[in-house]
């Protein structure tokens, strides 16, 4: 890690962290296992010693379903414009037959059998300085000890809230790990469209090893206070030309003040 950034992050001293994971649409009543629940997201918040913190927003897309902020406006746009009753082809059915990386980022889901089971991404590029100057576009990948996938059917089966309910009492038996790593771009790799993967023979450095061993007492009302930003970063790590960092950096902040 310290060959690629300079970041204090990544000097291989114990940083504390708080990790929040979490379903899709943010729908408080959304069942854990429905398929409107995915993708699900992890996201970190790292607390380094001189008072800064670093936040990273993963979730288990292994790439985005559109190119920018006004795609994926349009998207929404589209699906609310779909009712059950809409003539076919619906306005949602239409947006994805001129954007067929939505159905192919949705492919990539599925329901974990735990948060700790899951793998995670940073679809949005950012870049790694060092000390030396050197820069490489890295993306962030989270690798579980291992990955458990459920067949829709038996995910449907499962208690309205068993992810949520599941991952504290595992922490009781045991902490979990996650091994927190960097996909390294090529000089060939698109940076700013984050609806496109890197081919997968691209290098995967590991950075260090995240450690959740406790779990607060109370977590509805600690994550209200919690706002996790993709662009809030420190000296080594800068922002690529990815345009969904500062998209995310804006509409974040206006979920943050609606909540109650």
């Amino acid at each position: 890690a310290p060959a690629l950034s300079k970041a204090k992050l990544f000097d291989g001293s114990t940083i504390p962290a708080t990790v929040r994971f979490s379903d899709s649409t943010g729908v408080p009543n959304l069942p854990d296992g429905s398929a409107l629940a995915n993708p699900h997201g992890m996201a970190i918040k790292f607390h380094l010693p001189n008072g800064e913190e670093v936040d990273m927003v993963t979730n288990s897309l292994k790439f985005f379903p559109v190119l920018n902020g006004a795609d994926f406006r349009d998207l929404f746009l589209a699906v609310a414009a779909s009712p059950p009753d809409a003539p076919k082809p619906t306005k949602f059915e239409q947006f994805v037959a001129a954007h067929p990386t939505v159905a192919t980022s949705a492919a990539t889901v599925a329901t974990p059998g735990s948060f700790a089971e899951e793998e995670y991404h940073g679809i949005d590029a950012f870049v790694f300085i060092n000390k030396s100057g050197d820069r490489q576009p890295v993306r962030y990948l989270i690798k579980p000890e291992r990955v458990v996938h459920l067949d829709p059917a038996e995910a449907a089966k499962r208690a309205p809230n068993f992810l949520v309910d599941e991952l504290p009492e595992r922490v009781k038996r045991a902490a979990v790990t996650f091994h927190l790593a960097v996909q390294l771009a090529a000089p060939s790799d698109s940076t700013k469209d984050p609806s496109q993967p890197w081919p997968d023979d691209r290098k995967v450095v590991e950075l260090g090893t995240l450690t959740i061993d406790k779990t607060v007492a109370d977590s509805a009302a600690a994550e209200k206070s919690l706002l996790f930003l993709p662009g809030q970063l420190t000296d080594g790590i800068e922002p690529s030309d990815d345009p969904l960092i500062d998209v995310r950096d804006a509409a974040y902040p206006v979920s943050f003040s609606r909540r109650n």
